[in-house]
């Protein structure tokens, strides 16, 4: 595992502990839906992952509209991948279970799916980091 992999997990935990905090009590306390309880995980937590990586893991120093616009799509497009495939996927599988305890775990199932996703888009689509750069 590289600094950069390591980083971005540093970054990534720092991530859900505001994205957990945010998402959970507007499901949970706010009775906020699926869609918008998840999406204000990403909103906030987008903020603070795009400065973070941008300067601390990926130590890029490019400043462009162009890179934040990257950026967002990439969130966009984790964000529908994970989310859309987390929930009916939870749902299929634990039919039994109400609905309360499915959306709470396909948000989970989510948020793993999307740092999986996240972190490539970022490396590679970004912040077009190369692994021959110095770590």
């Amino acid at each position: 595992m590289n600094k950069t992999v390591l980083k971005f997990i540093f970054v990534g935990i720092l991530n859900t502990l505001l994205g957990y905090a945010i998402m959970f009590t507007l499901y949970n306390f706010f009775n906020c839906n699926y869609f918008f309880s998840t999406a204000m995980n990403y909103i906030f937590g987008g903020i603070l992952s795009f400065f973070l990586n941008k300067y601390f893991t990926f130590q890029n120093k490019t400043k462009s509209a162009k890179q934040i616009f990257k950026f967002i799509f990439n969130l966009i497009i984790c964000y529908g991948i994970a989310y859309g495939l987390a929930k009916p996927f939870v749902n299929f599988i634990f039919t039994t279970f109400s609905k309360s305890i499915r959306e709470n775990i396909a948000m989970f199932i989510g948020m793993i799916l999307f740092t999986v996703l996240n972190y490539f888009g970022q490396k590679i689509f970004v912040f077009e980091y190369s692994s021959d750069k110095k770590n």
